[in-house]
């Protein structure tokens, strides 16, 4: 019964470190000072992903962090999470 016990103890243990990693997700940063139309004058490192894409930065250098601004609050995700895997590729990245 002890050996079981053992066994069944050490197979629990052993399957806790073959969970997947987690998938980055989503978070909200809170704009102190900012609205959403003074965002690109007051943080440096968003940038907007088009003028016909109101409200919609990119985040950092590259173009793998979206963030949308909802009156003082931006939700930031990675591009696949955010608009699909299926037309995320199509969304124009302004890297400047």
């Amino acid at each position: 019964m002890k050996m079981i016990s053992v066994l069944l103890l050490l197979g629990v243990l052993l399957g806790a470190h073959t969970v997947p990693p987690q998938r980055p997700s989503c978070y909200k940063r809170v704009l102190h000072d900012h609205s959403c139309h003074s965002i690109p004058e007051g943080m440096a490192s968003l940038r907007r992903v088009d003028e016909s894409l109101q409200d919609h930065f990119w985040e950092g250098e590259g173009c793998e962090t979206i963030c949308y601004c909802n009156f003082k609050e931006l939700l930031c995700c990675p591009k696949e999470i955010f608009f699909g895997p299926k037309i995320s590729f199509v969304i124009p990245c302004n890297s400047k």
